[in-house]
């Protein structure tokens, strides 16, 4: 059954008498094919329409969405004879950060990314996407290994954030973060990132540091959710309607055409109409012909170069638009 957001009710109300028409025997004197026709017309351009002119805070509710693929499914669309690796060889396994080696297109490549689950069960096994030292010390892990067998590497940014919970904090959250970002941007290898949910903060960036980073058109990435942004500021996440993280999701330009704009992403892959949860095939398409363009740009640069690069890119950033 299709979830729908608040914003989408208007083509929830059509979607669901189509369903009826549907139904129908074809009796009660109604030409049901033809209504339906007209029916379905009218809620793809409705569609259109609406997701045209989405604002921050409604591509914010699309990139959370339930339905929206997460890591697992771009394992089993995307790549073949993925291999997921576990633990940080220091305290344990973090479920929040899968990766390991996997053959994408004819050439073997790191896969690493946040998965959230999809279910309850799956939620809480994977902490919702936050990860926890041990994630990002795997990551670590992850890409020396990729750098040794001389793999490229692509990462699927998935998380609201890093995990704040006491044991995490207790184990070196920041510093494990710290020191995958700086791996990111030391690594000898390609590093290809893609933002396909939520880009939360540090626990985003910990993963996206990356020569290429690419978003999904309704995605988001940025340094704090419109949420605690709000209740920083004003004291209030949601209390007046949403319309505070509203207002939080406006100023603070998290959207893939903002980021663009401003230097900090590298390029949009546009989405099907209605979000990628209305085709999970076409997403994973898309994103699989951008990221095999970024690898096929940067696979004949040496290490050095690669590293120059990222740094480039990097030192870069906040710099667009000032001539």
């Amino acid at each position: 059954m299709r979830t729908y957001l608040e914003f989408e009710k208007p083509i929830a109300e059509i979607e669901a008498k189509i369903a009826d028409l549907k139904n129908l025997d074809g009796g009660h004197g109604v030409n049901v094919a033809e209504e339906i026709g007209k029916l379905q017309s009218k809620a793809d351009a409705l569609l259109a329409e609406t997701y045209g002119k989405l604002s921050r805070w409604q591509k914010t509710q699309v990139a959370r969405h339930a339905s929206r693929p997460h890591f697992s499914d771009y394992v089993r669309s995307l790549v073949e004879d993925f291999t997921p690796l576990a633990g940080d060889r220091s305290f344990g396994e973090d479920q929040a950060i899968i990766g390991g080696p996997a053959r994408f297109r004819g050439r073997s490549i790191m896969l690493i990314g946040h998965e959230k689950g999809a279910d309850t069960a799956s939620r809480v096994k994977h902490n919702f996407g936050m990860a926890s030292p041990e994630g990002y010390r795997k990551a670590i892990r992850l890409m020396d290994m990729a750098e040794r067998f001389g793999l490229p590497v692509v990462t699927l940014v998935d998380t609201p954030g890093a995990y704040p919970g006491k044991g995490a904090e207790e184990r070196g959250q920041a510093e494990a973060i710290a020191t995958c970002t700086d791996k990111c941007l030391s690594l000898g290898a390609p590093l290809v990132a893609v933002i396909v949910g939520e880009g939360g903060s540090g626990g985003a960036v910990a993963l996206a540091a990356a020569n290429k980073v690419l978003m999904l058109e309704h995605s988001v990435y940025s340094v704090i959710s419109p949420e605690g942004c709000a209740s920083i500021l004003w004291k209030d996440a949601a209390g007046k309607g949403e319309s505070k993280a509203a207002e939080a999701a406006e100023a603070m330009k998290i959207s893939a055409d903002d980021l663009l704009g401003l230097g900090v992403i590298d390029a949009v892959i546009p989405e099907p109409v209605g979000g990628a949860h209305r085709d999970v095939g076409a997403t994973v398409e898309r994103l699989g012909d951008a990221v095999e363009a970024a690898i096929h740009e940067l696979e004949h640069m040496s290490p050095d170069q690669l590293r120059a690069h990222r740094r480039a890119k990097f030192l870069a950033i906040g710099r667009a638009g000032l001539g």
